[in-house]
C-alpha cells in the first residue's frame, strides 16, 4: 500500500465528504470533528455508492431504570452515513452496518503531513 496525495487540509472543511479514485478503488474520505475516516465507496448490500448518501445524526434511545424508553433523540456528535442506493446506514467513526454490525466497509487510513492530506490505499 502506498500514500497517496488527496488535496489540502484547507479542502477538506468539518462535516465534508469527498470521492477520489486510487487506482481503480473509489474511496470515500470524510472529516469529522476534526479526524478523518476514509471507506471503499462499494455498498456491501449492492455495491452501490455507499459514501456518497445522506450524512445523518445517529438516532440514539434513552431508557428509564426500567428500561422502558423514554423517547429517540439525535446523537449531537454520532454521524452515519447512508448509501443513496437502498438505504444502508454506516457509522462514520467504524465503518460498520448499523443494521448488522458484522458488515464492514473497508478502512483505509488518512494521514496528514503539515497541510497535506494523503490516503494510504
Amino acid at each position: 500500500m502506498a500514500e497517496q496525495f488527496i488535496g489540502r487540509l484547507s479542502e477538506f472543511e468539518n462535516g465534508s465528504r469527498q470521492i477520489v479514485k486510487v487506482g481503480a478503488t473509489e474511496i470515500g474520505v470524510f472529516r469529522h470533528e476534526d479526524e478523518f475516516f476514509a471507506y471503499s465507496n462499494y455498498c456491501l448490500h449492492q455495491g452501490g455508492p455507499a459514501c456518497e448518501g445522506l450524512m445523518i445524526a445517529k438516532v440514539e434511545e434513552m431508557l428509564r431504570e426500567d428500561k422502558t424508553s423514554v423517547g429517540l433523540y439525535f446523537s449531537e456528535t454520532d454521524l452515519n452515513f447512508v448509501c443513496p442506493w437502498h438505504g444502508y446506514e454506516y457509522d462514520m467513526k467504524t465503518g460498520e452496518c448499523i443494521s448488522d454490525r458484522k458488515l464492514k466497509l473497508k478502512r483505509f487510513e488518512v494521514v496528514q503531513k503539515g497541510d497535506d492530506v494523503y490516503v494510504i490505499a
